[in-house]
């Protein structure tokens, strides 16, 4: 029932008999790291040797009660889940430690399925409590512990910066990671930082979901046993048998069918599996990470992705912000894109021209990273005597210029009123066509820092054109 390594408890009972009963029950379902202690006066010397995760402590005790114990145990360590052991007739001081603090109570004689699942919640929220806990010191101290597991993150924005400290809290809890964001935003890249930080011995396996009916998802996430359909002649493993202590990346998760996510979360809830035509259970401890470029909370308003699993994969949670959002990296992710096409072409890397930073500087890079890294590859292949060429660039950019974000915030709509006021509050007047493209096109060589290439591409026109245009503005229309 346990991960691997999930805890050290300590159990609290002056019956000898009760203490081994309940420490076997837990060894046998995978908890290792178990303390005993029949006598209470030993308590807080278990508690502060450290180490102790959750406390199974028996009520009523000779010498020093749990009674006693519990406050003291919440004052000197709070973030340690104390789970209350009382007999049937007592259930309603129990209901009083839990109002004390106590996590959890479990009456005698104790049902061990009872004990599991309510130490399981307890080791949960122990981690939960010891990952904020962590993200708090990372985010105030601002440091990273492993800043080369992020080396092909190239980034120096302060929001990518916060998701890797964010990561290093994360990595090692056993609960699904969801990372979110577009196309081309590094959602792989994330996903190989996690393994790496995690600790997993096994491999990273990537699975992309989009166009598995649920029948090939079964299959190819569970495996299937022989005869389980015509032409399964033999035993074949699933990708989850293959990220075994690993890591498994579940990509395009959104696109998920009903039936394959209620065996997911199977999956997500019990660690175990059903291979295809098969009736007894595999176990798993793999890691789960899944990825989407949807927005999951509108797939489940619209009753097309379930909320419960929505719930269970979004413990952790990490949305990859738009390049176009973090635009301060597109200096360094060029450069970094311009020595890996080089490398790749066995050239040496070309220089460019400082207007091309101005250039993309206003593209909304509707591709994210990916589409930037797609065009530096191409204008490197292009690139004569050693220097780089914007041209690979703005045709990419006047191809897609209805993405180049417009000039001002305000939305104009014509024929409405919002429109007309904006217009007449700057030329105090409804313009002619002619001031009114003047003016975007003083706006656009102003953004664009008096290059007329870069403002010709925010304009949607050629640099001949516009340059034609700023012939003849001052003759009459």
């Amino acid at each position: 029932m346990f991960s691997t390594n999930p805890g050290h408890v300590l159990i609290v009972d002056d019956e000898i008999n009760t203490l081994k009963a309940s420490a076997t029950v837990l060894k046998m379902n995978g908890l290792k790291d178990v303390v005993t202690e029949s006598d209470s006066r030993r308590v807080l010397e278990h508690m502060n040797a450290g180490g102790i995760d959750v406390v199974i402590l028996d009520l009523y005790m000779p010498h020093v009660s749990g009674m006693e114990l519990l406050p003291r145990l919440r004052e000197l360590h709070p973030q340690v889940p104390v789970i209350i052991v009382t007999a049937a007739y007592e259930v309603e001081r129990a209901v009083e430690c839990i109002k004390a603090g106590a996590f959890d109570y479990l009456v005698k004689p104790v049902e061990p399925e009872r004990m599991l699942i309510s130490l399981q919640k307890a080791l949960d929220c122990r981690a939960l409590t010891d990952q904020v806990t962590s993200l708090r010191d990372h985010m105030v101290e601002d440091r990273l512990d492993n800043p080369a597991v992020f080396e092909s993150i190239v980034s120096c924005s302060r929001k990518m910066r916060a998701i890797f400290q964010y990561l290093e809290v994360v990595a090692k809890s056993p609960q699904p990671v969801l990372i979110t964001g577009e196309s081309g935003t590094g959602k792989e890249l994330v996903t190989q930082a996690i393994y790496r930080l995690s600790g997993c011995k096994g491999e990273l396996v990537t699975i992309n979901l989009a166009g598995l009916d649920d029948a090939m998802f079964s299959d190819t996430l569970f495996g299937h046993k022989r005869g389980a359909f015509t032409g399964a002649d033999q035993l074949r493993d699933g990708l989850i048998v293959k990220a075994a202590n690993g890591v498994i990346l579940l990509d395009e998760i959104g696109d998920l069918g009903e039936s394959s996510q209620i065996r997911l979360l199977r999956l997500i809830q019990e660690r175990e599996f059903y291979p295809v035509g098969s009736d007894t259970t595999r176990k798993s401890e793999a890691r789960i990470v899944c990825a989407s470029n949807k927005d999951l909370k509108e797939l489940v308003a619209s009753g097309r992705f379930r909320n419960d699993l929505y719930y269970r994969l979004n413990v952790h949670h990490v949305d990859l912000p738009p390049l176009r959002n973090r635009k301060e990296d597109v200096p360094l992710l060029l450069e970094h894109f311009i020595r890996q096409a080089a490398k790749s072409l066995a050239i040496n890397p070309p220089s460019y021209p400082k207007e091309l930073l101005d250039l993309l500087a206003v593209y909304h890079f509707p591709g994210n990273v990916r589409e930037l890294q797609g065009i530096v590859f191409d204008a490197v292949a292009r690139s004569k005597s050693g220097k780089l060429s914007q041209e690979p660039f703005r045709q990419v950019m006047s191809a897609g210029h209805s993405q180049v974000p417009v000039l001002t915030s305000v939305s104009c709509t014509l024929g409405q009123k919002p429109c007309q006021g904006m217009l007449e509050e700057i030329w105090e007047h409804f313009p002619t066509l002619r001031e009114a493209e003047n003016y975007l096109i003083d706006c656009a060589l102003k953004v664009a820092k008096g290059n007329q290439g870069t403002a010709a591409t925010m304009l949607g026109l050629k640099r001949q054109t516009l340059n034609v245009r700023l012939k003849n503005r001052n003759k009459l229309p």
